[in-house]
């Protein structure tokens, strides 16, 4: 292991959005250079190298931020817990524009623009809530609109957990499910992203959330196409199915009609076991058609959001110090706190070694996906910056609000609304910021996730890299022509090598220094699945012990002031670092967690400027992070190479 520093950023090759390299002859040969990969056809479901890269015709040199979850009034949780934005105003204020808070509460306004974003409403009874306030408009004469648009905040909420109970097949209320009122809104969600699109500037993508909840289990999917080409008439929703085979046929039809598409799962956490399974609920295996069906649709996975982060859980990763992060362990009854009960098919490490575990058992692997972080706010703005919260509801508009809860007397509610986090960041490299450029890095899953910092991080693997790789002004198009980047795959080993990673990480220009670089490691040995946590870059010259722990950072969190300062750890971080542990006939998957040093957290934030100590029953501070999508390897041959084995 070597722990390599201080090499200047051009090496590093950590431009990202917007910011340009220096150099200009640099800046033109990085445009000239082209990656040599196939380029199978991405949208169809059936192709075998449906998820593959879609060619790559210039260097992915830059990395973009922004955000896919996103819901305004047109949803109809959002408008019954005090939104009133629209869909013009999210990409308004995702361009950096100030847009009204809820309840007279001034205005929100993002402190550095994104450079994505994707409004995506609920499909069930899209817009119809919303119409319940016009009029002149058959929603308005529904006879439970009173009670939506009622002044008292419990009668408003009491109405929508009504309707949220009725959210399966053959329960929903068809005056609510009305095409004849969702169409037009639709057709409005979709021209609004066409109308805030600046090719090169700022991205949009029409976009909706299938919102399936069996039991209260979250199997939430949001659905982003790359245009609006061929967009059907209406989203799907849980009112047609609660079965994600469903929305996949629904995505396969919308294919047909030329549309471009993809899904994106989040909140296993919330799921009770659910979103990751192993088998049929009648304990049958995965059907190859599930599997191959999975894999074309749900390239990712939306891995930390304000309804917490679902990387793993401790009592899944024991040895794993960091595995308490921002946990919401609730199930999404609207007046229960309930806290699921299995945790494993919930999170996506443990998704990651079920994956590897049906791959060593000779059967496809359905868990090969990239990991974003996005929002879900309920009010247009993602909410994504620490120090500028607005929390997740219009009710939430206040700091006040936000701490003692939005909903007087509701202890469980207001509880869960201080126990949620703010909003997280999807980051993904590309060569432009444009729909096909961020789309097709979507496809091959060079993305990351972020808890809302804009750290820039890199991750490739191969087997010929040494440490002088690094060094090279050409390093990243070096890495790309000899070995995978995050989101990739390593081929067979190369004669008994161990794999070697190219991992460079730069801290968020307007943000706190980094902790540390680790590389989680799981494999199969033996039948069992196993995992491991490598320190590979430590600021501050720490280095770890002989009992492998590494010490402390620091922390210089001032709670009453809600301010730190940068006086420890470093400002980038770089490693080129060889899993020494591995063996050719091992399936492994390789990923990287980058953590910042301590800073305050949102709700320490909060009761600085109320002039009040921190709540004792929240983290004061945290460690922002950032995981890259993984590296897979798996022993002999490539992936689809099994699946057509399986098939057969």
């Amino acid at each position: 292991m070597r722990h390599i520093s201080g090499i200047c950023l051009l090496a590093l090759g950590l431009v990202g959005c917007g910011e340009q390299v220096a150099n200009e002859a640099q800046q033109a040969a990085a445009a000239e250079s082209v990656v040599e990969q196939s380029a199978p056809g991405v949208n169809d479901r059936h192709s075998s190298t449906a998820n593959e890269p879609a060619g790559r015709a210039k260097l992915a040199e830059n990395v973009y931020f922004g955000n896919f979850h996103v819901h305004t009034s047109y949803s109809f949780d959002a408008l019954t817990n005090g939104a009133n934005t629209t869909p013009a105003d999210a990409y308004r204020w995702a361009k950096g524009e100030a847009i009204p808070a809820a309840a007279a509460a001034g205005v929100m306004q993002i402190k550095r623009p994104l450079d994505f974003y994707a409004v995506s409403d609920h499909s069930e009874y899209l817009g119809v809530f919303k119409k319940m306030q016009d009029p002149d408009n058959p929603a308005s004469k529904l006879p439970i609109a009173k009670e939506i648009l009622s002044k008292d905040r419990k009668v408003a909420f009491d109405a929508y957990a009504r309707v949220l109970d009725t959210m399966s097949p053959g329960m929903a209320d068809p005056a609510l499910a009305d095409p004849a009122i969702m169409k037009p809104i639709w057709q409005e969600v979709v021209r609004t992203a066409d109308e805030y699109y600046e090719p090169g500037r700022f991205t949009t993508f029409p976009a909706f959330e299938w919102t399936s909840t069996p039991a209260m289990r979250n199997l939430h999917r949001v659905v982003v196409f790359e245009s609006s080409k061929g967009v059907p008439e209406l989203p799907f929703s849980t009112n047609e199915s609660e079965d994600p085979q469903d929305l996949w046929k629904y995505m396969d039809r919308a294919r047909e009609n030329g549309a471009t598409l993809l899904a994106i799962t989040h909140n296993g956490n919330a799921s009770d076991g659910l979103m990751f399974p192993t088998a049929t609920a009648d304990g049958e295996p995965l059907s190859a058609e599930y599997i191959e069906a999975r894999i074309a649709n749900e390239p990712l996975y939306e891995v930390t959001q304000i309804k917490g982060t679902s990387e793993t859980h401790p009592s899944l990763s024991p040895n794993d110090e960091f595995a308490g992060f921002e946990l919401w362990d609730y199930l999404l009854a609207a007046s229960a706190a309930v806290v699921p009960e299995h945790k494993k098919g919930g999170y996506a490490r443990q998704a990651y070694l079920d994956g590897l575990s049906m791959a060593a058992d000779g059967r496809p692997n359905p868990y090969k996906f990239g990991l974003i972080g996005d929002s879900d706010t309920h009010n247009a703005a993602a909410s994504v910056e620490e120090d500028n919260h607005t929390g997740k509801f219009g009710i939430e508009a206040t700091a006040q609000k936000r701490l003692d809860g939005p909903l007087p007397g509701d202890e469980v509610n207001n509880r869960r609304v201080r126990e949620f986090s703010s909003g997280g960041l999807a980051a993904v490299w590309a060569p432009e910021n444009t729909r096909e450029a961020i789309y097709a890095a979507l496809m091959r899953k060079e993305t990351y996730a972020t808890t809302g910092t804009r750290m820039k991080v890199r991750f490739f693997g191969g087997w010929n890299f040494d440490e002088t790789t690094p060094q090279s002004s050409d390093w990243v198009e070096q890495a790309y022509r000899t070995g995978v980047p995050m989101g990739g795959e390593l081929p067979a080993s190369e004669g008994g090598k161990a794999p070697v990673f190219l991992i460079s990480a730069l801290k968020d220009s307007a943000g706190a220094n980094l902790d540390r670089i680790q590389v989680v490691k799981g494999w199969i040995e033996n039948g069992e699945q196993r995992e491991a946590i490598f320190d590979v870059a430590l600021s501050d010259g720490r280095t770890v012990g002989d009992d492998g722990r590494v010490p402390p950072v620091g922390n210089t969190v001032d709670p009453e002031t809600a301010t730190y300062t940068n006086d420890i750890g470093d400002s980038q971080l770089s490693t080129v670092w060889r899993d020494d542990s591995f063996k050719p006939d091992q399936h492994a998957f390789y990923y990287v967690r980058v953590l910042e040093i301590p800073t305050p957290r949102w709700s320490t934030h909060d009761a600085s400027a109320l002039g009040r100590k921190p709540r004792a029953d929240l983290p004061v501070s945290i460690q922002e992070r950032a995981w890259s999508s993984p590296i897979w390897y798996t022993p002999e041959a490539k992936y689809f190479a099994e699946v057509n084995a399986f098939e057969q």
